[in-house]
């Protein structure tokens, strides 16, 4: 039975044996899926042997394939050995050596680690300026695993004369060169050129002390933060400002409303209830606005006033205005725009500004009417108004024939004050007959373009749309998506209206957790900068959580034009390059925020001179927030602690594992 059993197995086995024979001659025959055989060498046209019938023929057989270039010099020595035994006719000639291989980094072609490499194409001039003037240890880029480490130093102080030195407007070497300063164009901006940029840390005044905190600080500062009489010895006698023991006091007076701005202010009320302060009226500009008292008192009616003037003979008004904690800028009314979008301020005020209005057809006041929103309000306190003089009596006529031709109605005349209204549409201008100047500017004319603009004697067309002129009133504007939101030229999936809304929800959920983690409601906050403001979320979310601190909003001009829209929902701001020094004092801010600043203009500007810039403007004590991607922030704290701040870096809440980092950093009062 056994026997039995195991011939069945065997004859089972061959039975299959044979049956895949014939399948794979079967296969071999006919199939196109044939293999292709490789030789090391190439073999002449061989002689056709007599091949019988039963074996299958490969269609490859009389074709052979150089792997020289493949395997290593010896096989390669050997295999052109065999082609010359073998070879009875010549044959064409083996393929070039390949090049040597560069290899550009610190892998092998066998994927080993290696340090035979070479660093490829480089700029010898980015090597050179790369670390200039400083010492502490930046590390770079983590991308790969590779971190490269670059020299930092230490930079030095700057002297005590530069303690509030304005880059781009104490440039004394550019403005001797102007042909011509009639105009003003020595208050403008000349910034240093390239390779005179600032490369030290401005010093604070001897005896510089914290701050009063707002709003004690609107009535008395400190003399030795601001260590200059020659105002209070100028205007002494106006109400303006007084010298008390170790303090700088404020009256709250002004050239024209000596009694005090708020009476000043209720007066202007009564003039014109519509003004509404606080509802209708929220944003205004104070033109040559002294030590801006008019702005101070304004703040406590809801009212956020820009306060502008030249640095001139006076020098330190705009610093005054900066020391109380008044929103203010160093900006003058020359040749170029003012670096503030069309249709940007509810009210703009005049107080013995000591600007010619009517000058050059009136291409000043034609620069007031491109801020003024439509149907807003332009005051003008000034002796024209109310001396009955022969030549004050023919400004007053003058400037009465410019604002006519401009469509503004005089709304009141009372005491010193003359109050005008711009209107609301087009239809005035378009109903003047022709030839009247000054014209309307031409349709392709963008009058939110501002930055190194000259001025234009023609009227900024309105929007047919209405556009600027239908906000809402505050404090509902702050969050209502506004027309003009339509205008900005971005590109987006989504529309804009949600992406507003997005950056308010997204900006007040990070504030949230500042004011909870951080405590930023306990922090002595007054002076805000952010250094690019989108559509204005990081502004909102302060004002909606009730911090007593006002935010100047810089739209840079890398991006996209975004300033209208924050005019519409109530803030303020200005356009600006950040690789030029920006107007403003040194120690002006208690804090400088950025998200996502430096990973767009490190294409453009040098980091290092940015963050210098920063250090100029921020105050002794002061913090700076910063929120960039990981490829730029190690950078980014080791040039912090070159310029002397506290650093440290802080995870989001989205964890250790986001694509950016929070640089945490604190100015300190002294440094070595």
């Amino acid at each position: 039975m056994r026997r039995s059993t195991a011939l069945i197995k065997f004859s089972g086995f061959f039975l299959i044996s044979v049956v895949f024979f014939y399948l794979g001659k079967h296969f071999s025959d006919g199939s196109a899926l044939q293999l292709v055989f490789f030789s090391s060498h190439q073999n002449p046209q061989p002689q056709t042997p007599p091949y019988s019938s039963a074996v299958a023929l490969s269609p490859n057989i009389n074709t052979t394939v150089d792997v020289t270039p493949l395997i290593n010099n010896i096989v390669s020595s050997q295999a052109s050995t065999n082609q010359q035994q073998t070879s009875s006719s010549a044959s064409p000639p083996p393929p070039p050596t390949p090049p040597a291989l560069q290899r550009m980094g610190v892998i092998d072609e066998d994927g080993r680690m290696t340090e035979d490499f070479e660093v490829g194409e480089y700029d010898p001039e980015s090597v050179e300026n790369l670390g200039r003037g400083n010492e502490s240890v930046r590390d770079g880029n983590r991308s790969n695993g590779v971190r490269v480490r670059v020299r930092v130093e230490k930079f030095p102080k700057c002297g005590d004369s530069m303690r509030e030195y304005i880059p781009c407007l104490d440039n004394e070497e550019a403005i001797k060169k102007l042909n011509s300063t009639e105009k003003g164009e020595k208050f403008e901006r000349h910034c240093p050129e390239k390779g005179n940029e600032l490369n030290c840390v401005i010093p604070a005044p001897e005896g510089y002390k914290t701050p009063i905190p707002w709003p004690r600080s609107r009535d008395e500062v400190w003399f030795s933060n601001v260590p200059h009489a020659r105002l209070a010895e100028d205007k002494g006698g106006q109400n303006w400002i007084t010298v008390y023991k170790d303090k700088f006091k404020f009256p709250g007076g002004g050239t024209q409303f000596i009694h005090g701005a708020d009476e000043y202010l209720n007066q202007i009320e009564k003039m014109i209830p519509e003004i509404g302060f606080g509802r209708h009226t929220r944003v205004a500009l104070d033109v040559g606005c002294g030590v801006a008292s008019f702005g101070a008192y304004l703040l406590s009616r809801n009212v956020i006033t820009l306060s502008v003037a030249p640095k001139d003979v006076h020098e330190n008004q705009i610093q005054f205005a900066l020391e109380r904690g008044v929103p203010a800028m160093v900006a003058a009314f020359a040749t170029r725009r003012l670096l503030y979008p069309s249709q940007a301020f509810d009210f703009i005020h005049c107080s013995r500004c000591r600007i010619n209005w009517t000058r050059d057809d009136g291409i000043l006041l034609l620069e007031v009417n491109r801020m003024l929103r439509a149907g807003g309000y332009f005051a003008w306190a000034a002796q024209p108004v109310y001396k009955h003089e022969a030549v004050l009596e023919e400004q007053w006529e003058e400037m009465v024939n410019l604002t006519n031709r401009l469509c503004w109605t005089l709304v009141k005349k009372e005491g010193y004050i003359a109050i005008w209204q711009k209107p609301l549409n087009n239809s005035c201008y378009l109903k003047r007959e022709e030839g009247v100047k000054p014209p309307l500017c031409e349709p392709d004319d963008d009058p939110d373009r501002v930055w190194y603009v000259d001025l234009k004697a023609c009227i900024s067309r309105l929007p047919e749309e209405g556009y600027g002129s239908n906000v809402t009133y505050w404090p509902e504007r702050l969050q209502n998506p506004p027309d003009r939101l339509q205008t900005i030229q971005i590109d987006a999936y989504i529309s804009r209206t949600e992406l507003f809304i997005a950056e308010s929800r997204y900006w007040k959920e990070i504030i949230d957790g500042y004011i909870r983690i951080l405590r930023w409601n306990t922090l002595n906050l007054r002076n805000v900068l952010d250094m690019r403001a989108g559509f204005g979320g990081f502004a909102a979310a302060l004002a909606e959580n009730h911090l007593d601190c006002w935010v100047l909003n810089v739209v840079p001009v890398s991006g996209p034009n975004t300033l209208p829209v924050i005019y519409d929902r109530g803030l303020i701001g200005v356009m600006h390059d950040w690789c030029e020094p920006f107007d403003t004092y040194p120690r002006t801010y208690d804090l400088i925020h950025a998200a996502g600043l430096f990973s767009i203009e490190r294409k453009r500007c040098n980091i290092t001179t940015i963050m210098l810039e920063m250090d100029r403007i921020l105050r002794p004590g002061g913090r700076v927030y910063i929120r960039e991607s990981l490829s730029i922030v190690e950078e980014l704290e080791e040039i912090g602690r070159a310029v002397g701040w506290h650093v440290s870096l802080r995870d989001p809440s989205q964890g250790p594992h986001a694509s950016y980092r929070i640089l945490a950093c604190d100015k300190p009062f002294t440094r070595d």
